[in-house]
């Protein structure tokens, strides 16, 4: 087999790939397993480093593009972490003062990837802030594997507050007109969930494939939601039917994007889970959907 397209791999083998990097089986039992789909040309090896991240093939905005001031920054969190640290992005040519956009990572801290989504927001006429949930621990290690055991390493709520503290930094920011929502993937959907449960200043969410509030949180929500989710992913939708018999119960203010025949992590332009179609117009509809809440 010359080189592996999307197609040669069979659906149990991205099934597998979801568990490994959320961390219900580790790469011993990942590598075994996926050894009963090693067929011809398509040996271990060469799954894997199919399946694996290529975050420098994949930037769509280099760290350095001339059209945006990107710099890492420091800010605080005194219910979480005491110091934290984030990518803070926002475009050259702005003319007044911006709506905000808090950017949350998967579970594997900041990498390039995330901070590139940053940098994305950014160019759409966003003050966006990408906080790295591992700074406390060192910070982003250069690999997805060492993010996860580190990230395991934090306790989630205390993680939330940094995030809750990103947007009071922003909230803050010179350049912010104070309107502000949050988008994340993975973990970060949850997060982006609790944002906008614990937030009552936060004017819109946009959740991608993330767990899911309780009833009670989702009483407390006041931001409009756009949620987005991939068909594929039967381990996070299954929270999805509760959660929007909640949100009907409490009359919040939702919109829900199921987009079929896509994986767990379609956005994510850096593995095989990418779904070009499906990213494009989920990213497209978020953007829309945040200038029109933020202005």
């Amino acid at each position: 087999m010359e080189e592996i397209k999307k197609e040669d791999i069979k659906q149990e083998v991205f099934d597998l790939y979801d568990y490994y990097v959320h961390n219900k089986i580790d790469r011993r039992e990942f590598v075994e397993k996926i050894s009963f789909y090693a067929v011809g040309g398509l040996t271990v090896p060469a799954m894997l480093n199919f399946l694996m991240p290529k975050y420098q093939q994949t930037l769509q905005v280099p760290v350095d593009d001339p059209r945006l001031k990107t710099e890492t920054v420091g800010y605080d969190s005194p219910k979480g972490a005491g110091k934290m640290s984030g990518q803070l992005s926002s475009p050259v040519k702005a003319k007044g003062k911006l709506p905000g956009i808090v950017v949350v990572h998967e579970n594997r801290g900041l990498n390039p990837h995330i901070a590139d989504v940053g940098r994305r927001a950014a160019l759409e006429g966003f003050i966006s802030m990408s906080p790295d949930a591992l700074f406390p621990l060192g910070g982003y290690p250069g690999n997805d594997d060492d993010g996860r055991e580190l990230q395991r390493k934090r306790d989630r709520d205390e993680m939330l507050e940094d995030f809750i503290a990103a947007y009071d930094y922003l909230k803050g920011h010179a350049e912010c007109n104070g309107k502000i929502g949050v988008v994340g993937f993975c973990f970060g959907g949850w997060i982006s969930n609790m944002m906008a449960v614990k937030i009552p200043g936060l004017k819109a969410s946009v959740p991608f494939y993330g767990g899911q509030p309780t009833a009670e949180e989702t009483a407390q929500i006041k931001a409009s939601l756009l949620i987005q989710y991939a068909g594929l992913d039967t381990r996070v939708n299954e929270g999805w039917p509760a959660y929007e018999e909640a949100l009907i119960a409490n009359k919040k203010e939702y919109k829900a994007y199921i987009y079929p025949d896509v994986n767990h992590g379609f956005h994510n332009d850096s593995t095989p889970r990418y779904d070009k179609e499906a990213a494009v117009l989920a990213w497209g509809r978020t953007v829309e959907f945040f200038k029109k809440k933020l202005g």
